[in-house]
């Protein structure tokens, strides 16, 4: 990850009406418990010394849990500095449906997966894909439409996005 992407991935959010927060794992469970509305949905974390902690976040929600839930918390796998889009791989755990269902999505991203572009990103997915055989959600930005006139956010998915960057990994 260049500094540079990481920037241009921070005002991408900026421009998408995404929060950020910029963290390091010390400090992550106070800044992960600041953004975290309950009902609160999501999967574990996959990064090292990172976890939801005592963030009461339900891991294996029912189907009236993940419809209800205000927040969804997932790992990003990836950030896109221009297009201030995140990647969210399909897991057993359920990532998906926790990104795409509650009204704000909360996605925790290490601040070396920003890659500057999205051939780069597809390259990468190319080869994970190619690999394992899943597939990924590209997000950009909350949910939005304006196919009635007046442009509308959350209308098919989160009202509401917060990046969480993983500073120190």
């Amino acid at each position: 990850m260049e500094t540079d992407s990481l920037g241009q991935f921070e005002d991408s959010l900026r421009r998408m009406r995404v929060g950020r927060t910029s963290v390091e794992a010390g400090s992550f469970e106070d800044a992960l418990r600041s953004v975290v509305e309950t009902p609160a949905v999501g999967s574990p974390l996959p990064f090292e010394g990172v976890s939801l902690g005592e963030t009461p976040v339900e891991l294996d929600p029912t189907p009236d849990q993940l419809q209800n839930a205000k927040t969804g918390v997932t790992a990003a796998a990836m950030g896109v500095a221009d297009y201030g889009s995140i990647v969210v791989r399909s897991s057993p755990a359920g990532d998906e449906p926790a990104s795409l269902y509650p009204e704000t999505h909360v996605a925790v991203l290490r601040g070396s997966d920003v890659v500057p572009d999205m051939p780069t990103a597809f390259e990468r997915l190319a080869e994970s894909v190619g690999t394992d055989r899943g597939d990924a959600i590209i997000a950009t930005g909350p949910s939005a439409t304006a196919d009635m006139g007046e442009l509308v956010y959350g209308a098919h998915g989160p009202k509401a996005v917060h990046v969480l960057i993983l500073e120190d990994r």
